[in-house]
C-alpha cells in the first residue's frame, strides 16, 4: 500500500520501483482480504457501513480492500502510487475502477468523498510531509465525513527498516495532532500489539464542518 514518497531519503520512484519488484510476492502474502487480522476486517467493515456515498481506497495496492468496500455496497475507487499494482488490481477485481495517482493530487473534486481509507498508505511518507497528503484528504472529503487511517504504532515518531523500504512508526497521539490540524476530529482510536508482530494502530476521524472549505 503505497503512496506518493518515502522516508530517510527515498524518492517516489525509488519507493514505486520499490512495490514493482516485490507486487506479486506482497500480493501472495498480503493481497487478500482473508489473509488479514480479523479485527482489522472488523473495523473496516463497521466504518465502511456508516458510509452513504464515494469512498476513495487511498494508497490501495493490490486493491483487496477496495473490492472489500464494494462488495459491503460502497460506492469505490482504488489509487496507488504503483502502476504494477493497479494493473494487477483491475485484473482481480474489474468491478472496482482503479487508477495511478499520488496523494500530492488525488484527482477528485473539493469535498465530493463521504470516506477515504488509507489503511497503511502513509507508512513511507515522511513525517514532514504528512500533513499536507491529510489536507488533501480533507480537501476530498466532505464535512461531516470520515477518515479511516492504519498504521505502525511506535512509542516515539521513528523510521525503521521495512521489508520493502524504510517506513514510520507513529505514536497515535502525534498522528492525531496532525489529524486535527488537517481539520480533522478524531473520534476512534484503536491499537493492537501481539508477539511475534509490529504494533498497529487505527484512527477514526471525521471532517469537521467548521473550516471545512478553507483546508
Amino acid at each position: 500500500m503505497t503512496t506518493e514518497s518515502a522516508g530517510h531519503g527515498s524518492s517516489m520512484a525509488e519507493v514505486r520501483e520499490a512495490y514493482t519488484e516485490r507486487a506479486e510476492e506482497y500480493i501472495s502474502l498480503l493481497g487478500s482480504v482473508a489473509d488479514t487480522h480479523e479485527l482489522d476486517r472488523a473495523l473496516i467493515s463497521r466504518w465502511a457501513e456508516r458510509l452513504s456515498g464515494p469512498v476513495l481506497d487511498a494508497g490501495c495496492g493490490p486493491g483487496h480492500w477496495a473490492d472489500h468496500l464494494l462488495r459491503l455496497g460502497n460506492d469505490v475507487e482504488g489509487l496507488d502510487l504503483v502502476p504494477a499494482f493497479v494493473a494487477r488490481a483491475r485484473e482481480r477485481f474489474p468491478e472496482v475502477p482503479f487508477r495511478v495517482a499520488t496523494f500530492d493530487d488525488l484527482g477528485v473534486a473539493e469535498a465530493e468523498l463521504d470516506g477515504i481509507l488509507a489503511w497503511y498508505s502513509l507508512i513511507h511518507l515522511e513525517p514532514a510531509r504528512v500533513p499536507s497528503a491529510l489536507e488533501e484528504f480533507a480537501r476530498c472529503i466532505r464535512p461531516g465525513g470520515s477518515l479511516l487511517v492504519g498504521f505502525f504504532d511506535g512509542a516515539r515518531l521513528e523510521p525503521f527498516a521495512h521489508k520493502v523500504v524504510t517506513a514510520y512508526f507513529w505514536p497515535p497521539a502525534e498522528m492525531t495532532e496532525r489529524l486535527e490540524a488537517a481539520g480533522f476530529t478524531v473520534e476512534e482510536v484503536h491499537t493492537r500489539a501481539e508477539a511475534g508482530s509490529r504494533p498497529h494502530a487505527a484512527i477514526v476521524a471525521r471532517r469537521s464542518d467548521v473550516g471545512a472549505s478553507a483546508a
